[in-house]
């Protein structure tokens, strides 16, 4: 079957850390710009960061600069989010995506395009 799955999510502390992971099965992600995206109801969805498949030319959005970092390993075919300094404003269900966007046009277009894959989402929760 082919999918995205994350995991990782749950309850943190403000200033806390926690890591959240893309796993693919049934294709390799080898040849995909990743990226990880998080929606709060009633806002639109936020591309937070993407990394490309090829020379590992990554983008974050402006709030999570210093925070937050993307990763891959494809030989666990898997893509990682480390999210450091943790605060309220982060808490959103966070989705990755696999396509082969260049990484900008990815996290700042995604409305704009039909991703080949997303995966359902992890709750990451920010809250004392």
């Amino acid at each position: 079957q082919v999918q995205l799955v994350e995991s990782g999510g749950g309850l943190v502390q403000p200033g806390g850390s926690l890591r959240l992971s893309c796993a693919a099965s049934g294709f390799t992600l080898d040849y995909y710009a990743i990226g990880w995206f998080r929606q709060v109801p009633g806002k639109e969805r936020e591309g937070v960061s993407c990394i490309s498949s090829s020379d590992g030319s990554t983008y974050y959005t402006d709030s999570v600069k210093g925070r937050f970092t993307i990763s891959r390993d494809n030989a666990k075919n898997t893509v990682y989010l480390q999210m450091n300094s943790l605060k309220p404003e982060d808490t959103a269900v966070y989705f990755c995506a696999a396509d082969r966007l260049p990484v900008q046009t990815m996290c700042i277009m995604s409305g704009h395009y039909a991703m080949d894959y997303w995966g359902k989402g992890t709750l990451v929760t920010v809250s004392s």
